[in-house]
């Protein structure tokens, strides 16, 4: 048996070598979940004149929309925790100041057992006593209203003397509605609509060849990268809800502390961006 020696051969076989063990870091620590552009945006709101008390029942799949197979004819092709995405993003602006609905049976059995657990006022009566519930004045309503999977994809390959390159592409998108509900009146105060595009892509280089007559090197390798879904309805969200503060201080349903943050780069760029797809609505301050 002879031994090929050859330096294409030696390269290979330590190629292999590497990968035929895991990397160093294939374990990670539980960590915050990113930021995105989008959520320093939030942060960078300009400060309201005050809060407005804001409840949310429910934030639903409204897709219908299930992961392809073969990966499961269960599982939803987008997470059933927007509501919590949503309200994290109100609280995240300064402009709401979210109360609990969604859970809201929990809540009032954990008060009946703190008022049953109350000392008697006669016997006690600097005893503090159970606030009372704050109301809602704006509730917000919508849902995740489109999943679109494969709208856009494509790839490209090249090849010379046995070493090629090939690339693919998918484009998928999620749509997000969300309106804002007087209390009071049941108007619908505003209504607003954003969509994320998800983007995901393979390179995969390849080499086959002959290095002599009779010793073939052949090598492969691939990489794959996929935005994770839930982080896109998460950007989505706290899309809209910049946009449902701006559309809100457009029609004066609520208002700046400070008159001159109308010149905040953050608060002009969604305005030019209601104003770009609305060209028929006025968002102009002073309007």
């Amino acid at each position: 048996m002879t031994i090929c020696t050859t330096p294409v051969a030696v390269l290979c076989a330590l190629l292999l070598a590497g990968c035929a063990h895991p990397p160093s870091a294939v374990r990670a620590n539980a960590q915050l979940s990113p930021d995105t552009g989008t959520t320093y945006d939030l942060a960078r709101l300009p400060a309201p004149k005050g809060r407005v008390s804001v409840a949310v029942y429910g934030f639903r799949d409204q897709t219908g929309q299930y992961k392809a197979s073969p990966d499961s004819s269960f599982s939803t092709a987008v997470t059933q925790g927007a509501a919590s995405m949503l309200l994290n993003a109100m609280r995240k602006s300064g402009w709401f100041r979210p109360v609990e609905r969604e859970n809201l049976q929990d809540l009032l059995t954990e008060r009946k057992i703190a008022r049953a657990l109350e000392l008697p006022k006669e016997q006690h009566p600097d005893a503090p006593q159970m606030p009372q519930l704050v109301p809602a004045a704006v509730l917000v309503e919508g849902g995740i209203i489109a999943y679109e999977s494969n709208v856009r994809t494509g790839g490209v390959a090249a090849g010379f003397l046995g070493i090629s390159l090939a690339t693919q592409y998918r484009v998928d998108q999620v749509t997000i509605s969300l309106r804002s509900v007087d209390v009071r009146s049941g108007e619908v105060l505003n209504a607003v609509s954003t969509t994320k595009t998800m983007y995901s892509y393979e390179i995969h280089p390849s080499l086959f060849k002959f290095v002599n007559i009779k010793d073939l090197a052949q090598f492969e390798a691939g990489t794959t990268r996929n935005e994770p879904a839930q982080l896109c309805v998460r950007e989505a969200l706290e899309a809209a809800v910049i946009h449902l503060v701006v559309q809100g201080l457009v029609d004066r349903h609520w208002q700046l502390r400070d008159e001159k943050d109308w010149s905040s780069p953050v608060l002009n760029a969604y305005l030019a961006e209601a104003a770009l797809h609305a060209p028929d609505r006025s968002v102009a301050a002073n309007d």
